[in-house]
């Protein structure tokens, strides 16, 4: 079956971003990169932001769905399955995952919709923080609790995708990772 056109041009703009961020992304590299002319590019996006929101809205998504399919027999299973889920995706969609969580992207200001997409995952995540709380905690707590979670996901990803891996015995990145995470959680538990 061959691949939809509008597949095989943000399969060729990922390729081109994790090469070289959104620098590299033209309409015309990525009309190559996906053996197409640049009109084909047009008819299918508005263009690099075009492109870009539609990578930002599949990566949040793809996010969003994961955690969604999270499995376990407790609430913080779930939660820990969650976030293993996203280590994972920061490696195999490495860039969604530098797109939607980069902080150095000048040139790329996400849409409305982008945004949403975005705000959905993160809702989602707080509501599976949240199920770990026995007692129920006001809303800007919840989020609270979700941002704490989400930075220390965050942070162990950054850190493997950081030079410093080199550096250090860091094969079990991910196992460390969902320890602190089970740590934290645990004291969030016992907190509240």
């Amino acid at each position: 079956m061959k691949k939809d056109t509008r597949q095989k041009i943000l399969d060729a703009a990922s390729t081109l971003f994790l090469k070289g961020g959104t620098n590299a992304l033209s309409v015309r590299a990525i009309a190559e990169g996906a053996g197409m002319s640049t009109i084909g590019i047009y008819s299918h996006f508005k263009g690099k932001q075009g492109i870009l929101d539609a990578l930002y809205i599949e990566g949040f998504t793809l996010v969003d769905n994961m955690m969604r399919a999270a499995e376990g027999n407790s609430a913080l299973e779930r939660l820990l399955n969650a976030c293993e889920r996203v280590l994972v995706f920061s490696q195999t969609n490495m860039a969604h995952y530098n797109l939607i969580f980069g902080s150095n992207l000048k040139d790329y200001s996400p849409n409305d919709e982008a945004i949403a997409a975005g705000e959905k995952a993160f809702i989602t995540l707080t509501k599976e923080v949240s199920s770990i709380i026995e007692k129920e905690l006001k809303p800007e707590d919840n989020l609270d609790i979700a941002m704490q979670i989400w930075a220390l996901c965050h942070g162990y990803i950054s850190l493997n995708q950081h030079e410093i891996r080199n550096r250090i015995q860091w094969d079990d990145w991910k196992s460390r990772a969902l320890n602190a995470i089970r740590i934290h959680a645990i004291a969030l538990i016992n907190e509240h």
